[in-house]
């Protein structure tokens, strides 16, 4: 009998680890791998682009909670999906990324598209290994999935020199490496609660990866309970449902003006699963002095920035299977805290018109967060078109949310393909600018090839309108590189075999919604918006509210909502 091939084996290995996809634009360099899936249960999606390849297994991570899986070719193919490994890197996600590369006898003689593996991804990776000695194949791709998945969460790149892929690997499979799930310690756990049941004003903020349902909305729960509100990091909005008494909103990009002065007033921080971060902190100028409690995995507290005053280096999950005991976490507090600040989110969630021409965007969200069903999965791309979206569009469970936490524009469209072909049975509705839609907008074609049919809001203000936003306050007057010329996105998708219409103002909106809903097939709306509306306001006013809030000023700090 023939020894099985490296490139097989490596194949096998990931059927061991229990992937169902991978996202991979073909190389030559790779063949042998490519020729082992073609007998796999592992579902081949065949991309476009190797960013769009990066971006769908970053997607796939975020809703399964299992290391995403890309293969790319060398060189250019690599430099392709870099974003992605980028983007899992700062967002902490896990990913292995699979690269071809030149024949090893071939290396350090300029051989036809040779590159550095290490000197390309080494500072964005936990960990770049190339595959030399074909008979650890199968021990390499266990390394590379354990990981990624451990700690803090994030790509491996592991390089495969094309000959090497094709000799016999002489042994078979190794078993998954499980990953040790450390439980909070009863000491940390009981000052924990005694820094709850003392502090008046804790806020408590959810974040990073490796939510589950059940795990948010124990969590919320137990935050009522113990009258402590909870906000999101950025693009983590789906960690605990957002119909909780305890819900607060988000922190970072278009979060409420209030919420960010109620950050400034908390006198205890708990961070579960992330850390203080830039992004959430306005810039590193609120909490930074306010005693905080940290429960993220990551010994070193990675992006982590400020004061920490106790560390628990537990998952969310193994946090919320441990939580203390809510009354005696709440002391003598009451509930005016807590109530006040849902009552700040609740007011910022009601769309409010925000006038001009074209589609008036905070209704047209507003009909959309009415007419999706509650197991929606969202997907974002960056820009301040997607703050509408953020604002109005509620999340009931965590894996409902794929977003760019490092604000990596073209990740909406991919995400959207991917969660469509990981859960067919519930809606994806990706929210984008026209800038961002069309970084990965071909990536719409593996859709139609793969049956996918998620539903793509495109809003067109003619312009990279975040950018815009920074020129009018810099150099006002004076508009320079930001103008976009587009096509009919409508058309577009129609030559794909979908739904697409072009709406060009608000009361065509919601019979193209519906349309679009009722279709069952790939859909995509062209919402055609005044350019001048850069993005929702932040404030939110406070006032008649504040009076019973121990220590609340009348007002929240002046701050630019989108910086």
């Amino acid at each position: 009998m023939a020894q099985r091939s490296a490139g097989h084996l490596i194949v096998r290995q990931l059927e061991e680890h229990g992937v169902k996809r991978i996202y991979t634009v073909p190389g030559e360099s790779f063949l042998d791998v490519l020729d082992g899936l073609h007998d796999s249960a592992i579902r081949t999606v065949v991309c476009r682009q190797e960013g769009g390849a990066g971006f769908m297994a970053l997607a796939e991570s975020r809703l399964t909670g299992a290391p995403g899986v890309a293969m790319v070719t060398r060189g250019p193919g690599a430099a392709n999906a870099m974003i992605a490994v980028h983007t899992a890197w700062q967002d902490a996600t896990a990913l292995v990324l699979f690269v071809g590369l030149i024949p090893h006898a071939d290396r350090g003689r300029g051989a036809f598209q040779e590159f550095s593996l290490e000197g390309w991804f080494s500072t964005t990776a936990k960990k770049v290994m190339v595959l030399d000695d074909e008979r650890r194949a199968a021990q390499t791709v266990a390394e590379a999935m354990h990981l990624a998945a451990s700690g803090r969460p994030g790509p491996v790149v592991i390089g495969l020199p094309e000959d090497v892929l094709v000799r016999p690997a002489g042994q078979g499979t190794v078993p998954p490496r499980r990953i040790a799930a450390a439980q909070p310690g009863g000491a940390d756990l009981d000052e924990l609660t005694t820094r709850l049941a003392r502090a008046e004003r804790p806020l408590l903020i959810v974040g990073g990866e490796g939510w589950t349902a059940d795990d948010g909305g124990q969590l919320a729960a137990w935050a009522v309970s113990a009258r402590v509100p909870v906000a999101a990091d950025f693009r983590s909005y789906d960690a605990v449902p957002h119909t909780s008494a305890a819900w607060a909103g988000w922190l970072g990009y278009g979060r409420a003006d209030t919420l960010a002065a109620r950050l400034d007033e908390a006198d205890l921080l708990l961070f579960v699963g992330c850390a203080r971060t830039d992004v959430l902190s306005d810039g590193y100028t609120r909490g930074a002095g306010t005693p905080t409690v940290l429960v993220l995995p990551d010994p070193d507290a990675a992006g982590h920035d400020g004061r920490i005053d106790l560390h628990l280096t537990v998952t969310p999950a193994a946090f919320t299977r441990s939580l203390p005991d809510p009354l005696a976490a709440r002391g003598d507090r009451d509930g005016a805290w807590m109530e006040a600040l849902a009552a700040d989110q609740r007011r910022y969630a009601v769309p409010r018109p925000d006038g001009g021409s074209g589609v008036d965007l905070a209704v047209a969200f507003g009909l959309l967060e009415g007419r999706l069903p509650e197991n929606r999965i969202l997907t974002y791309g960056a820009g301040n078109a997607t703050i509408w979206g953020a604002r109005y569009l509620s999340h009931h469970g965590a894996g409902s949310l794929v977003g760019p936490r490092n604000g990596a524009m073209g990740l909406a469209v991919p995400a959207a393909v991917a969660a469509s072909l990981i859960h067919p049975e519930r809606p994806v509705v990706a929210v984008c600018g026209d800038g961002d839609f069309f970084m990965n907008a071909q990536e719409l074609a593996v859709a139609a090839a793969q049956g996918a049919a998620p539903l793509v809001i495109v809003v067109d203000n003619g312009g990279y309108g975040t950018i815009v936003a920074h020129q009018r306050q810099k150099y006002p007057e004076r508009p320079s590189g930001t103008a976009l010329a587009n096509p009919d996105f409508a058309g577009w998708i129609r030559s794909f075999g979908g739904h697409g219409e072009r709406v060009e103002n608000t009361a065509a909106f919601g019979p193209a919604l519906d349309r679009a809903l009722d279709s069952g097939r790939l859909a995509l709306l062209h919402v055609l918006t005044d350019p001048d509306t850069m993005a929702p306001a932040t404030a939110n006013t406070l006032a008649r509210d504040t009076a019973s809030v121990p220590g609340r000023s009348a007002e929240p700090a002046a701050l630019e909502g989108i910086r």
